[in-house]
């Protein structure tokens, strides 16, 4: 996301910057077009933004807001998000019993602020994140961490160590992948402190404001309008290659085709496909796919005496045109992923068994004792991408005899509907919350009570599945403690999924983004919070 731009055009550039941050209009900010090379500017939508505070905040933008201003104790590369690197902790250890985990932290980060990190932020900040219990609270949560007891699970023994006890041993790579989220961002203590009101934690200051210590210091944040950052030149991992950068809000697909055309802008986040299409000549723009974390799939309900058959369910595998979908009607915003782990997970499994086959579904419905087919519904919302998608399937679900109704509403409707078990087929979409592959197990292939009234209602349960050695396994991959044995373990239970489960998994989406040829460095991976602007440079 950069360029080197002649002197006239630098301060064209800058005048740019300049009226950005004091809210140009619309119009101004066209007419002085331009970007300074030492300056990132994006097109992308932020409306999504309620708080700033990285431990409330749970939407996509609040989260990568986190990854560009805080650290966490553990990290991933950018570069190779497999492994889990240091962060704010130098180094840790865990406990022969699995249940605590030890962690030295590095000497001399400082926060914006300027006070010194120590491990009683670290401690202060866990302590706040469970006590506020705000939306992502649960990450942490989950390993028995509540506003009772975390004052004494988590504590800092010294300025340099801090200590994390679970209720029980989980699989370290499970812990730590959690400790990467947004959620586990390290606060300025003293200043957040400082801010509080009426034993608030600090939380009405820290949903405008920023108290972190990462590769960007925040500058503001205007609703619907721009949000910006500068460089911290004393990050410990190396000052950003840029000085500074500026998310312009442009909800329009077409205004952020426009402005990454005339180069107002380096980098355009939210284009849709007729956008990408139109700019697939430009020489000074290129397009990168980014897969998100998002799955979609169809949730077959086998409270349905039809749907209930294992053949059944394997026909309408063989009854979906998943990359014809994928490069037609879903116009390459989506890749075909046939698992329930995302890809850039561990243990995600990029196996695609099926295809369409209507010869092979006949013969799995002749076999089922439904040879002529069999009529079905199936609810959608009314809006894309599900229906683009509804009538595509139901083409070819009627090539083996299947008579797929569809009964489109909105959201609240369908998702009530569907949380309640009373659909036939359901179109979903699951994001995951961290990155680790038991976000998506979890939900896709563990029910362990198919009861009416359970206190987890997993994916598996709304379709009314009991998915029997499957929930073992995904038990088991929560706590085994060897990296490599429970990739092995998520890798089994996936094709096992594959071979029998009332999901027919279709798509990951991806995001489209459009870089301005001259800029590099731009890394993302499937959540928010992994998508890095600090290794961005400009030539």
């Amino acid at each position: 996301m950069d360029i080197k731009l002649q002197s006239r055009r630098l301060a064209a550039g800058l005048l740019a910057c300049a009226a950005l941050a004091l809210g140009a209009t619309a119009a101004d900010r066209v007419a002085l077009a331009a970007t300074p090379a030492d300056t990132l500017v994006i097109a992308g939508k932020f409306d999504d933004i309620v708080s700033l505070d990285p431990h409330e905040s749970f939407e996509f933008t609040g989260s990568e807001f986190a990854t560009q201003v805080y650290d966490k104790l553990v990290a991933h590369d950018p570069r190779n998000l497999g492994p889990i690197q240091p962060g704010a902790a130098e180094s840790w250890t865990v406990s022969p019993d699995g249940k605590t985990y030890t962690f030295k932290m590095r000497r001399g980060i400082r926060f914006h602020s300027g006070n010194e990190m120590t491990a009683r932020d670290a401690e202060w900040s866990v302590h706040r994140l469970i006590t506020l219990n705000k939306s992502p609270a649960f990450i942490l949560g989950q390993f028995g961490l509540t506003k009772d007891n975390v004052k004494d699970k988590v504590k800092a023994t010294d300025d340099w160590t801090l200590a994390i006890e679970t209720d029980k041993a989980y699989a370290p790579t499970f812990v730590l992948n959690c400790i990467t989220a947004a959620a586990s961002s390290i606060v300025d203590s003293k200043l957040v402190k400082a801010n509080e009101k009426d034993g608030d934690w600090g939380n009405t200051w820290l949903k405008t404001n920023a108290a972190g210590s990462g590769p960007f210091k925040f500058v503001t944040w205007r609703a619907n309008d721009t949000l910006s950052f500068e460089a911290n030149p004393s990050y410990w991992r190396g000052a950003p290659k840029l000085k500074r950068v500026i998310v312009r809000h442009m909800p329009e697909a077409a205004t952020q085709r426009l402005a990454i055309e005339k180069g107002d802008v380096d980098m355009a986040r939210n284009l849709n496909a007729d956008n990408m299409k139109a700019i697939e000549g430009n020489k000074d723009v290129a397009v990168v796919t980014i897969p998100r974390s998002y799955v979609w799939y169809l949730g077959l309900n086998v409270k349905h005496e039809i749907l209930r058959k294992p053949k059944v369910q394997e026909a309408l595998k063989y009854l979906v045109d998943y990359q014809k979908m994928a490069e037609t009607v879903l116009a390459k915003q989506f890749v075909v992923q046939q698992a329930y782990v995302p890809k850039g997970f561990l243990g995600a499994v990029t196996d695609t068994p099926y295809k369409l086959d209507v010869a092979k579904a006949k013969q799995l419905l002749a076999e089922a004792g439904h040879p002529n087919g069999f009529t079905i519904t199936m609810d959608t919302t009314n809006t894309p991408p599900t229906s683009d998608m509804a009538p595509a399937i139901q083409a070819t679900f009627a090539l083996a005899g299947v008579k797929l109704e569809i009964i489109p509403g909105d959201f609240r409707a369908t998702i009530t509907k569907y949380r309640a078990r009373n659909h036939d087929i359901y179109i979903g979409r699951w994001g995951s919350d961290f990155l680790d592959p038991h976000s998506n197990a979890d939900t896709f292939a563990k029910n362990e009570d198919n009861s009416d009234n359970p206190k987890a209602k997993p994916l598996a349960w709304r379709n009314s599945w009991d998915p029997g050695e499957l929930t073992k396994m995904t038990n088991d991959a929560m706590v085994e403690r060897d990296a490599e044995k429970r990739k092995a373990l998520y890798e089994a239970a996936q094709r096992k999924f594959l071979q029998s489960s009332p999901f027919v998994m279709m798509f990951q989406q991806a995001e489209l983004v459009a870089l301005r040829k001259n800029v590099s460095g731009f890394y993302a991976g499937p959540l928010s919070e992994t998508t890095f602007f600090h290794l961005v440079e400009k030539k």
